[in-house]
């Protein structure tokens, strides 16, 4: 059984039934980085024990600021603060906001000991010394990780989780990503679709669905020579330590 670590539940493109019926996956975190989408994702945690959210602000949005996210943090089934982040590879909005709205949440991951999910995309320099500031939380995760072995092994030294999805099996990956996935250690790593986006080789260009979750965690698994159900029950265990899911 696997657990998808990272998606986003009310995006429209995911069939939301068919989404939680996933074959062999047994639990969903689901993303919810917007502030419209907060309070289902407070509603699908309490009504669906195989659920849980987390709920942030993606530097896509920070310009709308930072709203209620600290009302609904304690609800049931919240179990994380994310994902949040820098992205300059879309500069949605302006950057020093991003580092601002960031900076804020890492905050509120301290002030209420919930985990972290990270997200940044060409902006590796200002996401370390944003953290560097407020403090790494002792629960962070970098999500969709699509850096190589150098920011892999600093993310580790600040004692990140590191979290693979389906770009790991992009042929353009093997020299970065998938490279960074042999060397993170056993009790550091989880796996994720980001559906409904990046959806793993050989679905890659449709709509990402949870169950392909599998499909990542198997090809991780034979890229670090590990047994499939073996990386499955690790990437399980891992993750619900990570969120503290019973």
């Amino acid at each position: 059984m696997w657990i998808d670590s990272h998606c986003h539940l009310s995006d429209p493109k995911i069939d939301f039934e068919k989404a939680i019926e996933a074959q062999d996956v047994n639990h969903l975190v689901n993303i919810a980085c917007e502030s419209k989408d907060w309070e289902q994702a407070c509603k699908v945690a309490a009504d669906y024990e195989s659920i849980s959210a987390s709920l942030g602000i993606h530097p896509h949005v920070a310009s709308e600021g930072m709203g209620d996210l600290e009302v609904h943090l304690g609800k049931p089934g919240v179990v994380a603060v994310g994902e949040c982040g820098l992205d300059y590879h879309y500069d949605n909005s302006p950057r020093e906001t991003q580092r601002t709205v960031f900076a804020e949440q890492i905050r509120l991951a301290h002030k209420h000991e919930l985990p972290l999910v990270i997200h940044t995309r060409s902006a590796w320099d200002d996401t370390f010394d944003v953290l560097a500031s407020e403090g790494w939380p002792s629960n962070t995760v970098i999500h969709c990780f699509t850096g190589g072995t150098q920011e892999v092994e600093k993310c580790l030294k600040e004692g990140a989780h590191i979290s693979f999805s389906g770009i790991v099996t992009f042929p353009s990956a093997a020299d970065d990503v998938a490279a960074a996935a042999k060397i993170v250690p056993d009790n550091r790593i989880l796996i994720e679709t980001d559906s409904p986006y990046l959806a793993p080789v050989p679905h890659r260009g449709e709509t990402n669905v949870p169950a392909r979750v599998a499909v990542v965690g198997e090809f991780i698994a034979n890229l670090r020579g590990q047994a499939v159900d073996e990386f499955a029950e690790l990437t399980t265990s891992n993750t619900k330590a990570f969120f503290g899911i019973a």
